[in-house]
């Protein structure tokens, strides 16, 4: 029915961002001045995005496109010192091993067009060379751990690498921490920082989103204690990291479905074009055998029993607006597997109709307010295993799963714990005194309207938008650029310091295959 769906649905490539004929005024030429606060000591704080994770992958030069890099290079016009990085190596592959099994893959990348001309984006195909056994000698100034969440820059232990196994400890600060049982914060705070910048919280809510909100990945609760709750996590690091008289620059946690992993595949991509495998007709005939055999059937006795609105008949309509949502499952529906299987009993038997039960009983059509994960792209059409045929097409006729897709309601989860995060995030940045980038709100424009500089726009489309890398999550170059020249916002909003916002142009949308 369908070939090959993965990259079926992807933008047309583009190596360069889009040009705007809107351009934002040359700064004034005026002296770099530090203000207030006191650059010498800069430590930053985060997970992956402060790392300068990219297309799936942490590797040496999206380290040195990373925004506290970037920050550290203009801190050092006003005697900021040396900032260290626990770099992943010099090959620029990505990657991680333990004791030689990997455990991390390299990097995406665009290693060609498929026949279809959409981009073929694949890792590449190396083995990864950085064994988390390695261990380097710090102190390091960016202490930015992929996959951390907030309780974790306080966790004893979580650099200890007999603690990787069993989800205790993170293979990316087993490289770099100064023993098995210090903390992410023990160890920034033993350099003593003059200035620092924390940017966490991130991976409390999109854990939860990029499961799909199955319930494996749960969202970091807003109540409980250090270590557990958000609110009293997120004080105590503040509280710590400002008892030594240091100053410092937070940012807020964006709304997870402005990110191109969630905004990339449409909820109705089925064509009668698609379903025919390219064949219009073909599809038209698959649309009218699925009506006749499944959707018909399906909306008859949902209607029945009062939920009609679940189900609508398939469209053999060729027009782009007329395409069909895909089938899902949504975990927050009323379960009608009993009234469905006592209604399709006569025709089917106990057994079939038992099944047809259990299958559809939670399913309905995608809608507005649904989101499709990114990698739910290789899922769609592809069989289910274990379920007879032709019921077994994922999607089509068999119902993606809860971690395929985020419904509306735990879409609602996510922007209520978000909404939680930032009151405390900028509540401690006013108490503070601190510099506060409104995070949300930049990548939001992102999504909406886009960021237009000189000939250049960024937007939030993937691949061809310029903002995201290829994993659809993290930005590119000139992304984590435009977050540095944020974080200088707020920084000379704060202090009064005169630092210029780094020439976005200057920097790539996407890494090439082989990197130098």
């Amino acid at each position: 029915m369908i070939n090959n769906f993965k990259w079926l649905l992807l933008v047309s490539l583009s190596f360069v961002a889009c040009n705007s004929n809107d351009s934002n005024p040359i700064p004034v030429d005026v002296p770099v001045k530090a203000g207030s606060a006191d650059f010498t000591t800069y430590v930053s704080l985060g997970n992956s995005l402060c790392a300068g994770y990219s297309d799936g992958a942490l590797f040496k030069r999206g380290q040195e496109g990373s925004y506290p890099n970037i920050l550290a290079q203009q801190f050092a016009l006003v005697g900021g010192g040396e900032f260290k990085i626990p770099y992943c190596g010099d090959d620029n592959l990505g990657g991680l091993t333990i004791f030689g099994s990997p455990i991390q893959p390299t990097r995406l990348s665009i290693l060609g067009l498929l026949p279809s001309g959409s981009p073929d984006i694949r890792s590449i195909p190396a083995a990864p060379v950085t064994d988390i056994s390695n261990h380097l000698t710090g102190p390091f100034n960016n202490m930015g751990v992929p996959g951390a969440k907030s309780f974790h820059l306080l966790a004893p232990g979580y650099g200890d690498i007999a603690g990787v196994a069993t989800g205790t400890a993170n293979p990316y600060f087993v490289r770099f921490a100064s023993s098995p049982t210090a903390s992410v914060l023990s160890d920034a705070m033993a350099q003593n920082p003059t200035f620092f910048s924390l940017w966490i919280g991130n991976n409390d809510v999109l854990g939860y989103a990029t499961s799909g909100g199955d319930g494996s990945n749960p969202i970091t609760p807003s109540a409980g204690a250090p270590g557990a709750g958000f609110d009293a996590t997120y004080t105590y690091l503040v509280n710590t990291l400002t008892s030594g008289g240091a100053k410092g620059v937070i940012a807020n946690i964006p709304y997870v479905n402005t990110i191109p992993f969630f905004t990339t595949v449409p909820v109705n991509p089925l064509t009668p074009k698609l379903l025919g495998g390219g064949d219009v007709p073909t599809g038209v005939a698959t649309i009218q055998a699925l009506n006749a055999q499944l959707y018909g059937p399906l909306k008859q006795a949902l209607t029945a029993f009062g939920a009609g609105d679940r189900i609508n008949l398939l469209s053999e309509s060729t027009k782009a607006a007329d395409a069909n949502p895909l089938l899902i499952k949504d975990e927050a529906l009323t379960d009608l597997s009993a009234q469905l299987t006592a209604a399709f009993t006569p025709t089917l038997g106990a057994a079939t109709a038992s099944f047809y039960g259990q299958v559809y009983g939670k399913a309905r059509q995608a809608k507005a307010g649904d989101y499709v994960l990114l990698t739910t792209q290789s899922v769609i059409g592809s069989t289910a295993t274990g379920v007879p045929a032709p019921i077994n097409k994922y999607g089509i006729t068999y119902p993606l799963q809860d971690k395929h897709v985020l419904v509306a309601s735990e879409v609602a989860e996510l922007t209520a714990a978000t909404d939680a995060y930032n009151v405390t995030i900028k509540s401690l940045a006013d108490s503070k005194g601190l510099a506060f980038v409104d995070a949300n709100a930049v990548l939001k424009q992102v999504y909406t309207s886009g960021i237009s500089f000189g000939n250049y726009h960024l937007s939030a489309s993937y691949v061809a938008g310029g903002a995201f890398s290829l994993d659809g999550v993290h930005p590119s170059a000139r992304g984590y650029a435009l977050i540095a020249n944020k974080f200088m916002e707020a920084i000379n909003a704060k202090y009064g310091s005169t630092f210029k916002p780094v020439d976005l142009g200057k920097y790539q949308i996407q890494y090439p295959a082989v990197l130098n």
